[in-house]
């Protein structure tokens, strides 16, 4: 008896000591290793990037960081504090990686203090937390040795994937305060003039102006000949001869460019000339003179057209709305994107439309490089099918794939010759100095749509705090910064972007989903080419029925109506079989497959502890 008490002393003993012990370990391990972590998540989004550590390690002045977090106040809120911990372990490692340039304050406001005045004069915005209306600081300033000062007025949640990317963005903006310069001539309306109220700038402009100095050479574009780095050619369809030569010689004479030329802009907002109402305004920018010059062309007037990538939209129909397939506008992957590139080997997602296709007229001309390409299973639809067709269900109807890829975005290289050259030859008056080139080294990177610009295909307002934000849902914007940042010769930030997956879909079930939507369409087109023909029958009865006398025979052709009616539910009937089947084995899979990926794994281990347990309880016996 004795030594059965003495026993469970010593085993009460042991338990009080394991969790004495596993207390003591978390406590130390919350307090001494804040920024060890082990990284499980597929694009490593809470590892410093290669390009973050070297933005750090290059520092040459000292930037300071006062990170304002009111821990305390959040208790009641452990979804914020924990991302206020996270935030602070990043600042810290940060710091780790600056040898001592780095110079990190962490500061809790308390209220009516001397560090809250200074958070609310430096623009931190605040959320109440409680009843007794508590306000809460949860932002970031940093300054650098010149007073420049830049701030994160408060981090949002939802952004977390992006907070490596915000911090270094911020710290390398303070590193390198003196930006280059980026000039900006296009014939859409992205920028809005003064006094202008009905024209807001676009997304993609402000995003431009985080990282670089933005000039608008639509107000003078003789200013492309003073220090422009990179110029964005947007939509060029009437260009001025003089402006084509200004362009001409800049690039040529070393200056770098990102193009955008579309078959379909659908931002173009260009309306009828009034003198005639029935002709199409010029939608379309192909810049003919130059592209020739280099050996390519934009495929005229067609659009491509990609069933992989087809963007999902919804549409009417004489069954009510659905879900389908619109192929003007696509959805594209990284399997679209060349990896190797500095513009697109981070980024997972881009939307686009009605984008045209590039083609290679002079192979030995330039060296090109893919930077976006459709998948195999695309074909180039004419422009007009797409202008006045407005049901995405003939469109698809019109589908055939062309079994190739088509290239949408591409990096050219190489010598090139002058537009001019013939002009100059001749003395024309456009050559209006003594520094002409004839010819230079191109150095440009061109994209066949301009609507990847346009706000509703990358970007969502959400309000937060009383404020409206523009949320990302693509890499639209990243591929823009990317590539202009790649010409001006910088590249650290490149490889922070796009590491957050916007989407994960079931790969599987939507490749399921368009093999049987594609054979649901041949059935389909197969049961209304019946049904057409039992209702030209029964019309076509129905006249030699009103023109007969015999009642016999009246009596025989309504038989033959009747039969050729009964034909006609049957074949609705099976269509909307075929439709619903489609659905339901759709819904089946998916739901099979989340039973699969987030059940089925803990089930088994729950079996698997079983076993074990009965294992273990035989042994005993």
């Amino acid at each position: 008896m004795k030594h059965s008490i003495k026993n469970s002393v010593i085993s009460g003993t042991g338990l009080l000591l394991a969790i004495s012990l596993f207390i003591a370990t978390i406590i130390l391990a919350n307090t001494a290793f804040t920024t060890w972590r082990i990284d499980l998540t597929e694009n490593k989004l809470f590892t410093l990037s290669k390009g973050t550590k070297n933005i750090l390690n290059n520092l040459d002045e000292p930037v300071q960081l006062d990170f304002y977090f009111s821990q305390k106040a959040m208790n009641d809120f452990p979804l914020l504090a924990n991302y206020g911990v996270r935030v602070r372990d990043m600042l810290e490692e940060f710091t780790a990686h600056a040898n001592g340039k780095l110079i990190l304050n962490i500061i809790e406001p308390e209220t009516f203090s001397e560090a809250e005045d200074q958070a609310v004069a430096s623009g931190l915005r605040t959320v109440s937390v409680n009843a007794t209306s508590d306000r809460v600081y949860f932002g970031l300033v940093g300054a650098n040795s010149t007073d420049d000062e830049k701030v994160i007025p408060f981090f949002q949640s939802n952004r977390e994937s992006a907070l490596e990317y915000d911090l270094t963005k911020l710290v390398y903006n303070l590193a390198y305060p003196d930006k280059r310069v980026v000039g900006i001539y296009s014939q859409l309306p992205m920028i809005s003039s003064r006094g202008d109220k009905t024209t807001e700038t676009w997304t993609i402009i402000n995003a431009l102006k985080e990282f670089f100095e933005v000039v608008n050479l639509n107000e003078n574009i003789e200013a492309l000949n003073e220090k422009i780095d990179v110029l964005m050619l947007v939509h060029p369809k009437k260009i001025k001869r003089e402006n084509l030569y200004i362009i001409d010689q800049y690039l040529l004479k070393g200056g770098k460019a990102i193009i955008f030329l579309d078959p379909l802009a659908e931002q173009d907002r260009t309306q009828p000339d009034a003198t005639t109402p029935d002709v199409m305004p010029i939608l379309y920018s192909y810049l003919d003179e130059l592209l020739e010059k280099w050996g390519i062309e934009i495929a005229k007037e067609k659009i491509v057209a990609d069933i992989n990538a087809a963007m999902r939209v919804q549409a009417s129909s004489p069954r009510g709305p659905q879900e389908i397939d619109y192929l003007p506008w696509l959805r594209l992957t990284e399997k679209n994107f060349n990896v190797d590139d500095f513009s697109t080997s981070e980024l997972n997602l881009i939307h686009m439309g009605t984008v045209g296709s590039i083609e290679i007229i002079e192979e030995e001309k330039l060296e090109i490089t893919p930077l976006i390409e459709s998948s195999k299973q695309s074909t180039k639809l004419e422009r007009d099918l797409i202008l006045f067709q407005r049901d995405p269900t003939v469109i698809l109807s019109n589908f055939k794939s062309d079994d190739k890829k088509l290239l949408i975005a591409a990096r050219l290289k190489g010598r090139a010759e002058s537009v001019f050259l013939e002009d100059q030859k001749n003395n024309d008056e456009i050559i209006k100095d003594d520094s002409f080139v004839d010819e230079g080294d191109l150095n440009v990177i061109l994209v066949s749509d301009t609507d990847i610009l346009a706000d509703h295909f990358w970007i969502r307002k959400q309000d937060m705090l009383g404020v409206s934000v523009p949320q990302p849902v693509s890499n639209n914007g990243d591929f823009v910064i990317n590539s202009i940042e790649n010409l001006s010769g910088n590249t650290d930030l490149i490889s922070l972007r796009g590491r957050g997956k916007y989407s994960r879909p079931f790969l599987k079930v939507e490749t399921i989903r368009k093999q049987a939507e594609s054979k649901f369409r041949e059935r389909e087109k197969e049961l209304q080419v019946a049904l057409q023909e039992t209702e030209k029958k029964i019309q076509q009865l129905q006249q030699e029925q009103g023109n007969e006398k015999s009642y016999l025979l009246n009596n025989k052709l309504t038989a033959e109506i009747d039969k050729f009616r009964n034909e006609r539910l049957a074949t609705r009937k099976e269509l909307r079989s075929v439709q619903h089947d489609l659905r339901k084995n759709i819904e089946k899979l998916g739901s099979q497959l989340r039973f699969i990926n987030i059940g089925l794994i803990p089930l088994l281990i729950t079996v698997l502890a079983l076993l074990i347990g009965i294992y273990r309880a035989n042994r005993r016996i």
